[in-house]
């Protein structure tokens, strides 16, 4: 099995909860606290700009209303996506993927991109955010790594940048995930851990996969999860976590 490069854990969204998810703000807190890995959502305006934003539709997180994909980037850019979380990030915007990507490459930190498509956009936005990956990553020491819950969206992007690692994204590991996996030449599974039997990770290691696992907060059922030989977990519980695996939120 080949050499895994990504750190062992993640900062969720972003910056976990200690920021407004999938914004600049979020990555940069993340980073001071030294994540050198974020996991964000990427999905496509309706001019077609890669942007970070998790949910299909913009009132949870933003004072904007209704579906991300039926805007501009120049009418979604304006929109306040810092004031849901706290005061401090009242104005915090909108972040597009170049200049999420940009703030990562500049300090040489990796990325899980999750591919997010809006409901019936599944290819056209696997193919742009791999294309859109590709450049900004080009030359990088550490790809990043792609991952959707989307397969066709996934299987899209493997298409349009084949080099770029893919890891296949479902709510429970059940055995037709095996035929998935394989069709995406994929090389990690990412599933939540609630539902996830650890005994599978010999098994998926055994076949040469990867086994990644959201969203862990707990410092104990970590520790468990790195026992049992899980390779990486997605976090937003920044800071704890920091405290309690140092070296665990910057190496490889």
């Amino acid at each position: 099995m080949k050499r895994w490069p990504y750190p062992r854990l993640f900062a969720h969204r972003g910056g976990g909860s200690l920021a407004p998810e999938n914004t600049l703000a979020a990555v940069k807190l993340g980073q001071s606290l030294g994540y050198r890995a974020h996991e964000f959502d990427v999905k496509l305006t309706k001019d077609n700009v890669a942007m970070l934003l998790h949910d299909a539709t913009l009132e949870r997180t933003t004072t904007g209303k209704g579906r991300a994909a039926d805007f501009t980037w120049q009418e979604l850019a304006v929109l306040d996506a810092g004031a849901w979380h706290s005061p401090a990030f009242k104005g915090e915007r909108l972040a597009t993927f170049e200049a999420v990507a940009r703030q990562l490459i500049s300090n040489g930190d990796m990325a899980n991109v999750e591919i997010k498509p809006t409901p019936g956009t599944g290819r056209e936005t696997g193919l742009a955010v791999a294309r859109e990956a590709a450049r900004l990553w080009a030359g990088a020491k550490v790809p990043p790594l792609l991952s959707s819950f989307d397969f066709e969206a996934l299987m899209a992007a493997k298409e349009a940048a084949p080099e770029l690692p893919r890891a296949w994204l479902v709510d429970q590991f059940t055995e037709a995930e095996w035929e998935r996996l394989q069709q995406l030449q994929a090389v990690s599974l990412n599933t939540n851990h609630k539902k996830f039997d650890v005994a599978d990770v010999a098994r998926l290691r055994g076949r040469g996969y990867r086994v990644m696992l959201y969203t862990v907060n707990d410092v104990a059922i970590a520790a468990r999860l790195f026992e049992a030989g899980v390779d990486s977990l997605f976090t937003d519980n920044l800071e704890v976590f920091a405290e309690r695996f140092p070296q665990m939120i910057s190496e490889g």
